[in-house]
């Protein structure tokens, strides 16, 4: 399991496997394209604003909303770690399956500030730009270790670590961004 020692308040961990299905790691893309349906029709890009607006103008964020929120991070990255080979079981609409994510429920009225969600995503212009290098990294290293698997049946480890970082990493800059519940600026570290 990788570990983050940061006191962050969103959080990503990722159970690595010994071994791992040889053919289904082989059909993995298409397997994958049911789920992904479903996250498509759940996830329509809809869910920042509403957020944005609760804060802005009620100094507010609903616990259903956020519930409802970390609900759907918690299905994308369950759907992107299999996609990319960092788990074998096929993803849950509510069961882990070895992707744990921790995002903690902000006290709005002391924790966020009401003009803060109007300019995060210009403070994190940063992150974008790093990320894009680090999502080209992380696919070349999905297509080595696809055939990694396909040979030994493992996922490199040095590899895993690294791509579990940048999803780390990502879900740190979304929880910023785009789910709102913090406003402590994102490390720019794969690994704390």
């Amino acid at each position: 399991m990788i570990e983050s020692n940061s006191n962050y308040p969103a959080n990503l961990k990722i159970d690595y496997s010994e071994k791992l299905n040889r053919l289904t790691s082989f059909f993995r893309v298409l397997m994958v394209i049911p789920i992904l349906i479903i996250l498509i029709l759940l996830n329509n890009g809809i869910l920042f604003i509403p957020t944005l607006l609760m804060i802005l103008f009620r100094k507010k964020y609903p616990k259903w909303w956020f519930d409802w929120n970390v609900s759907i991070t918690k299905f994308s990255f369950r759907i992107f770690s299999y996609l990319i080979l960092l788990r074998d079981e096929y993803p849950s609409t509510d069961e882990e399956h070895g992707v744990h994510i921790e995002i903690s429920y902000p006290d709005v009225k002391k924790e966020l500030k009401r003009g803060m969600p109007l300019v995060k995503w210009f403070l994190a212009i940063p992150h974008f730009f790093i990320l894009e290098f680090l999502y080209f990294a992380l696919f070349v290293c999905t297509i080595i270790a696809w055939f990694a698997i396909l040979f030994t049946g493992n996922y490199p480890r040095g590899m895993f670590d690294f791509v579990a970082g940048v999803m780390r990493w990502s879900l740190r800059v979304s929880v910023y961004n785009s789910l709102l519940t913090t406003d402590k600026y994102p490390p720019f570290s794969l690994y704390e």
